[in-house]
């Protein structure tokens, strides 16, 4: 059995570095929020015949002074372009490319401005439903827990599992605005959508590990918290990892060739996946053990 428990101090060091990092990251160069919460423009238009043919006018597009270029696809043949906000001269010009193609069909083109009100509300909202979503959290561990209460009450292991998920939202964050700074990437809905995802994954990897200690106590009683702790760590190691890896071949392969709508939103979730395997074994557990080393020294 591997003495996983020993090491505690290094997967301290190593969590705290990179927690540290990535609010280094964040406060330097913050996140570039895209148009959903800061407002632009969004231009509709469709293909004559088939979408493909619309892959030339878009890069044409892309080549103009619009900086990050958000595209979605539309029923058969549209496409919808969000930008930042346009000046007069440059959307003159990509009304221009659009009705010059052949390729688009002329009577569908439409341009559309999204306010810096409609993106204030949408932060208030992405804000909200973080904050039910931890509540949520905590609540359901102490829940699921409420059978424990020595030597560490079900409200602890609620609270560890919300520092686990600080550390495995924080990590992709901090890696994102980084990206961001070097090219030009966006925080945009998807990237939100999949860090609200990794949320649900986190919670429940954890909570798996905790299960298994929660049985392995009324098991062993006459064993050690750290035995019983340490114990569960082994037995769930090969399923943690197993589960993770087959999720991200899942998500590696559609970074590869699901497009660019999808590439941030899976890169994302690459990152908190395995951020969140890392969390639920190596921190989640030596911060409930710590814990129970301060507890039975009082």
């Amino acid at each position: 059995m591997i003495p996983f428990l020993k090491y505690q101090k290094i997967y301290f060091l190593f969590s705290g570095t990179l927690i540290i990092g990535s609010i280094v990251v964040l406060i330097v160069y913050g996140l570039n929020l895209g148009i959903d919460f800061v407002g632009g423009s969004e231009i509709y238009f469709e293909a004559q015949n088939q979408r493909e043919d619309l892959k030339p006018v878009i890069e044409e597009i892309q080549k103009l002074n619009v900086g990050a270029v958000s595209i979605r696809n539309v029923e058969d043949k549209g496409v919808i372009l969000r930008t930042k906000e346009l000046d007069e001269e440059t959307r003159a010009k990509i009304f221009e490319i659009l009705k010059n193609s052949p390729a688009v069909n002329k009577e569908s083109i439409s341009y559309e401005k999204i306010g810096a009100i409609i993106g204030s509300e949408t932060k208030r909202k992405a804000l909200i439903a973080i904050v039910l979503s931890l509540i949520g959290i905590v609540l359901y561990v102490a829940f699921a827990f409420r059978k424990l209460s020595k030597p560490i009450t079900s409200w602890e292991y609620g609270i560890a599992t919300v520092i686990a998920l600080f550390h495995d939202v924080l990590i992709p964050l901090g890696i994102f605005a980084f990206l961001a700074h070097l090219s030009s990437k966006e925080f945009t809905i998807p990237v939100l959508t999949a860090l609200l995802t990794i949320f649900g994954y986190s919670v429940n990897d954890t909570v798996v590990v905790f299960d298994r200690i929660r049985e392995n106590y009324f098991k062993e009683r006459k064993s050690s918290f750290e035995e019983i702790a340490n114990k569960s760590l082994n037995q769930t190691l090969t399923r943690s990892i197993n589960t993770s890896l087959t999720t991200l071949f899942v998500l590696i392969a559609l970074y590869l060739i699901g497009g660019e709508p999808l590439r941030d939103f899976s890169l994302t979730l690459i990152m908190g996946i395995v951020a969140g395997t890392y969390s639920s074994m190596f921190l989640a557990v030596p911060l409930i053990n710590l814990r129970y080393r301060y507890k039975t020294k009082k």
